[in-house]
């Protein structure tokens, strides 16, 4: 195998109120607001890293709803997949890796997170049962 062309995937809950509003976590290690998630470990599901990742995050426990995207980050090789997600038990926590979160509309997503990052979450608070598919260079949606 060629490990310069293998790709990670990474998973993120876009978790929606009943206002109709998502959280956002602010990650300790850059500052950025995201939505929550990460990596998928190599023997796990991808829902089942879904649910751990958003757990650790947040402290939340969320049931998918649908998968909202498919995003590929082009220079890093990263393909997320991003689901919406309601909350089904749990409390918000501070984590080692989320500092601060806020429920945001989606004008305020465009103001807190980059682009690559916002129109994920932007995707999710769509009522389109189609996932979307996009590409990025780590910030800005080609």
């Amino acid at each position: 195998m060629d490990h310069q062309n293998t790709h990670s995937v990474s998973v993120a809950g876009v978790i929606i109120d009943d206002q109709g509003r998502a959280l956002l976590t602010q990650r300790r290690d850059n500052g950025h607001w995201e939505a929550p998630g990460g990596v998928l470990e190599r023997d796990e599901d991808i829902i089942t890293g879904l649910l751990r990742e958003v757990r650790e995050e947040t402290g939340l426990d969320v049931e998918p709803v649908t998968l909202t995207g498919v995003y590929k980050n082009m220079t890093r090789a990263i393909v997320a997949l991003v689901f919406r997600c309601k909350v089904i038990g749990g409390h918000l926590t501070e984590t080692d890796e989320a500092r601060s979160f806020r429920w945001v509309t989606a004008d305020e997503v465009r103001t807190l997170a980059s682009e690559a990052f916002a129109v994920r979450v932007l995707d999710a608070m769509r009522n389109d049962h189609t996932p979307a598919i996009r590409h990025h260079h780590g910030t800005r949606v080609l």
